[in-house]
């Protein structure tokens, strides 16, 4: 586990501790290095990052119909029991490789949402 804006200097899976709030959030696993980051939401946050590519995974089918604009992976199929968390996974696996191989390009990079706020230590609003 890593402290906000900690640099990862392992390979691999590296989890960033940071706030609740979704910007502020990606901008610490950002300055963490990360190069993908991988955004569930349950609301629909319309959230990027300027660093790294924000892949957008909605949690929920009707979240992903409802917001198609900035959700990138629909991953309510586990819920509804049309796919498994290993199918689910699998499908989420090569989006991110496709990302990182440049075939794809995430929504939110497509509409520029490029956000960025640093975390002041303490309590977030």
């Amino acid at each position: 586990m890593l402290n906000y804006t900690e640099p990862a200097v392992k390979n691999g899976l590296n989890l960033v501790c940071t706030p609740g709030n979704d910007v502020e959030a990606t901008t610490g696993k950002a300055a963490s290095g990360a190069t993908l980051i991988l955004f569930t939401t349950g609301l629909g946050t319309p959230t990027g990052n300027p660093v790294a590519p924000t892949i957008k995974i909605s949690t929920n089918t009707a979240l992903a119909k409802r917001m198609g604009d900035i959700i990138d992976i629909d991953a309510g199929g586990i819920i509804s029991g049309e796919k498994s968390i290993a199918q689910m996974g699998e499908e989420i696996l090569e989006y991110c490789i496709r990302v990182a191989s440049g075939e794809i390009v995430p929504k939110a990079v497509q509409l520029n949402q490029d956000d960025f706020i640093p975390w002041k230590q303490g309590v977030s609003l």
